[in-house]
């Protein structure tokens, strides 16, 4: 059997991550605002949309219908979205930068 040799310190372990940037937080950011906007075009999609008694879920369907769009928003948006989120992120780094100027 091998010996264990002792952790010193400041060491980190397998798991850990990188520290987040300003330009990772907006880049979440970014992403997270094209997600919602995604999602609230998705609602007005599924709203209006005419659901027929054959393929209606009923009473479920339109509960459930709003969670549907916003999961329908954050999809579309992992997997690329309409290149809002780009656009957006350079404008919030912009805006960051013209705000520490100013400190």
């Amino acid at each position: 059997m091998n010996p264990v040799s002792p952790v010193t310190e400041g060491a980190l372990p397998a798991n850990a991550t990188r520290p987040r940037t300003g330009k990772d937080v907006a880049a979440e950011t970014a992403r997270e605002f094209e997600a919602v906007f995604l999602g609230q075009m998705a609602t007005l999609m599924l709203q209006s949309v005419e659901m027929g008694d054959e393929f209606s879920g009923g009473h479920g369907e339109e509960m459930f219908r709003g969670i549907l769009a916003e999961r329908l928003g954050t999809e579309m948006a992992q997997r690329g979205g309409i290149g809002l989120a780009p656009a957006v992120m350079d404008q919030i780094i912009r805006l960051q930068g013209s705000s520490n100027d100013g400190q």
